[in-house]
């Protein structure tokens, strides 16, 4: 039987995964799952993955008055976040 991990446990975890360099979609599905299962934000590290593949988002970015877009590489979705 599976140990029930903790919210601090789960905080740990969820920030050592967004500080390393590369990571997978399906790494990321499973950490966005523990985020909800233990109701902790993300907060600025969702602006870190594609919202429609959850892909490491890179590519063209662009800044308007209002928000900040960016256009990933891999699935071309438009992501927006506020400034």
């Amino acid at each position: 039987m599976k140990k029930e991990m903790s919210r601090n446990e789960a905080r740990e975890k969820i920030e050592e995964f967004f500080n390393q360099k590369d990571f997978k979609p399906e790494e990321v599905k499973k950490i966005k799952r523990l985020a909800m299962k233990h109701r902790i934000r993300l907060r600025e590290e969702r602006k870190k993955f594609c919202k429609r593949c959850l892909a490491q988002l890179r590519g063209k970015t662009r800044v308007a008055k209002v928000y900040k877009s960016v256009e990933c590489e891999k699935c071309g979705f438009l992501n927006k976040f506020r400034n």
